[in-house]
């Protein structure tokens, strides 16, 4: 079972992904890595977590495969972001009045997006949308998320597995 592990380097917006003997650089969240106390806090969370399912734009990446649920993102799909909402921390794929992130966005973020399952409970305020997703050009950070270069992500695509960790630290 090959498992990812993201270790941070010597600059805090910077980490390193090792997945299966690869070393990959990728971004992390603008406070590092941590412990996430909050909504907006810019802290990739530490911790251990499994990748729920993975989205992807049809019209930018041919469909892959995984051993992980993949799905294709809608031009409707959004996450919720608000913690005053039911919804908070979850797809919608309805119009519902919050804030929210766009899944199919104008750059190349979110071209694929594998969705880690931390704060599956919904606890108000404790952040959400934490993704790994392809890597900005111009950005030297995330708010949270983790984010490589478009190629590496979806070569670890393929070799995921439903017992695959991603352990943060």
């Amino acid at each position: 079972m090959p498992n990812v592990f993201v270790n941070r380097s010597n600059n805090k917006n910077i980490a390193y992904l090792f997945f299966k003997n690869k070393k990959i650089s990728c971004t992390v969240g603008k406070n590092g890595i941590g412990f996430k106390k909050k909504e907006g806090d810019f802290i990739t969370p530490k911790g251990v977590y499994k990748i729920l399912k993975i989205f992807y734009r049809s019209d930018k990446i041919k469909k892959i495969k995984s051993g992980i649920p993949i799905f294709e993102i809608k031009k409707k799909y959004k996450w919720c972001t608000d913690p005053r909402n039911n919804n908070y921390n979850s797809l919608l794929t309805i119009k519902v009045n919050c804030i929210h992130e766009n899944l199919f966005r104008d750059d190349n973020l979110y071209d694929l997006v594998l969705v880690l399952n931390y704060n599956l409970t919904k606890k108000k305020y404790k952040g959400s949308a934490i993704f790994i997703h392809c890597k900005s050009e111009k950005k030297k950070f995330t708010e949270g998320c983790i984010a490589l270069k478009k190629e590496d992500l979806k070569t670890i695509t393929r070799n995921l597995t439903p017992l695959t960790k991603v352990i943060i630290s």
